[in-house]
């Protein structure tokens, strides 16, 4: 009997101080001392952080998840992951999981999630941590805690995500100085679904070289004094005022989101998602309906039957006088369906034809309209522009691929070389639901996913008439560049854009890895 009411006691011990430990709620300017023997740690509210003065001299040691952005759900992020970096059948196996991970916790939640879309993924192909997965969080990222983190002199991240999600959109766009998230477990290159049980502090301690850092977490984090040991305050993001921060302007971002990749046009909630699946068989129907139309029905027919299926196209074309036979249209470039749309907008009896910088042989053959491949070879891809205009009209894209967001990317100057006049062509194109382009995806699927979309919307806007005519003693080529520069300026203020000097080189270096050089590709 003595030694049962021994280990009750011992066992009463044990729960008193578990409770204590776990459940104890901080009294206002309490201070206790950490288990690094460091300096009193101090709780305060989050708000009272952006009043601070001294910031811009200060280490900030903060939580992704909780301190920076809006949402707690975590779901759409790895629906990203499964259905971008996996499959179709992987993200509706996510979905399906999804009520049994609303019932566990946060914890063995988050383990299912890494299971489901990563188990299997090879390591090298994964860029969807880079190329996808940032839009989506710049997109949740609280303008009122992005102010405060961007005012530390030094900031470093702390995630329970896996490191290969939040690695480059901490650093590359907002320029956090560190992240430490979880590292997942590789077999023989592949990604296992399990991420390591230890973490490691060396490299964390080693960059934390004061003990006066200030922390930024939800209350359940801040009780990891690992990670906050050396924090001389802590400041505390409740669920109610992360649900009040604004969504931060893309003006406001560190770096502008020019590139990103992914089918996926909008963020992929539970709700959003079944309603994809639910829309999908009927979407792949309409989509071959308006195939069959584009390609079969003459223009003054296709357009209302079109409209009449959820596609909206504005046409907007000026008088202009003649300019001759063989007319050079040089165009933004958003789909592989620009130069298409423009030859139904024009419908003239004149042959178009279109030159493109890399195209694969599926799009080729499948193309209603000539298209022809350039070489990278200056003086033969001069050449054959010559040849094709005096055949007919031709439609040429010189930033040479696509770009989603608002922005135009540098012109290059072959055109200018061709003929005396242009015409300037804007194109806008509007999706809710697929994106029609991809960077390492099937690019002979882009129209499909383009014409999946519930309402698809195009805008083609021909402007007036420019010359372009090449000086002949221009030895340094400069005059050329200054008028591709022009066309690229006059197209960026009718659509509000903004001109940059990137190239297709520079997006696919960021989204695939790559050159963009597509050399006998099929699909």
């Amino acid at each position: 009997m003595l030694l049962v009411a021994h280990s009750l006691k011992k066992l009463a011990l044990f729960f008193s101080l578990l409770l204590h430990h776990k459940f104890s709620i901080p009294k206002r300017n309490n201070f206790h001392e950490n288990q690094a023997g460091g300096p009193r740690l101090g709780f305060q509210k989050f708000q009272f952080l952006a009043g601070r003065s001294d910031l811009e001299s200060q280490v900030l040691i903060f939580h992704a998840e909780s301190g920076l952005l809006r949402r707690s759900n975590l779901f759409p992020y790895f629906m990203l992951v499964a259905f971008e970096a996996g499959s179709m059948i992987r993200a509706l196996v996510l979905l399906l999981a999804h009520p049994f991970i609303t019932l566990c916790s946060d914890d063995f939640a988050l383990r299912v999630m890494v299971m489901i879309s990563f188990f299997g993924l090879k390591k090298e192909r994964f860029l969807e941590g880079s190329a996808v997965l940032p839009k989506y969080f710049l997109e949740d990222v609280g303008r009122e805690s992005f102010e405060v983190v961007r005012r530390g002199k030094r900031k470093i991240a702390i995630s329970d995500l896996p490191q290969v999600m939040v690695e480059r959109f901490l650093i590359d766009y907002l320029d956090v100085d560190a992240v430490f998230g979880r590292e997942m477990k590789v077999f023989c290159g592949y990604f296992v679904g399990l991420m390591e049980e230890r973490r490691d502090f060396h490299v964390f301690e080693e960059m934390i070289t004061t003990p006066n850092a200030i922390g930024v977490a939800c209350l359940r984090k801040c009780f990891d004094s690992q990670w906050f040991s050396n924090c001389k305050e802590m400041y505390l993001v409740s669920e109610a005022e992360r649900r009040n921060w604004h969504e931060l302007p893309k003006e406001l971002y560190p770096k502008p989101l020019i590139f990103h990749d992914g089918r996926l046009a909008f963020r992929p909630t539970f709700l959003a998602t079944v309603a994809m699946f639910m829309w999908v068989p009927m979407g792949l129907t309409l989509a071959i309906v308006r195939l069959v139309v584009s390609l079969t029905f003459p223009s003054r027919i296709k357009f209302p039957i079109l409209h009449l299926t959820g596609a909206k196209i504005r046409v907007s074309n000026p008088e202009r006088g003649e300019v001759g036979k063989g007319v050079l249209y040089v165009c933004n470039h958003r789909t592989l369906l620009d130069p298409l749309m423009i030859s139904y907008c024009l419908n003239t009896p004149s042959p178009l034809a279109v030159v493109v910088y890399s195209l694969s042989k599926v799009s080729e053959i499948l193309s209603p309209i000539k298209t022809v491949r350039l070489t990278r070879n200056r003086e033969r891809d001069s050449e054959l522009m010559h040849e094709l205009l005096s055949k007919g009209d031709l439609v040429v894209c010189p930033e040479g691929t696509t770009c989603r967001e608002p922005y135009l990317l540098r012109f290059s100057p072959l055109f200018t070389e061709i003929c005396d006049q242009v015409i300037p062509v804007a194109t806008t194109c509007d999706v809710s639901m697929f994106y029609g382009t991809t960077a390492r995806g099937l690019k002979c699927l882009d129209p499909l996913f383009l014409l999946m979309n519930p309402w698809p919307s195009y805008s083609i806007r021909f402007l007036d008439v420019l010359n372009v005519g090449v000086d002949l003693n221009d030895d340094a080529g400069t005059f050329r560049y200054n008028k591709a520069n022009m066309v690229q300026d006059v197209i960026a203020k009718d659509l509000g854009f903004t001109c940059t000097t990137l190239t297709r080189k520079d997006k696919y270096l960021i989204l695939a890895g790559n050159d963009g050089i597509v050399k006998n590709c099929l699909f």
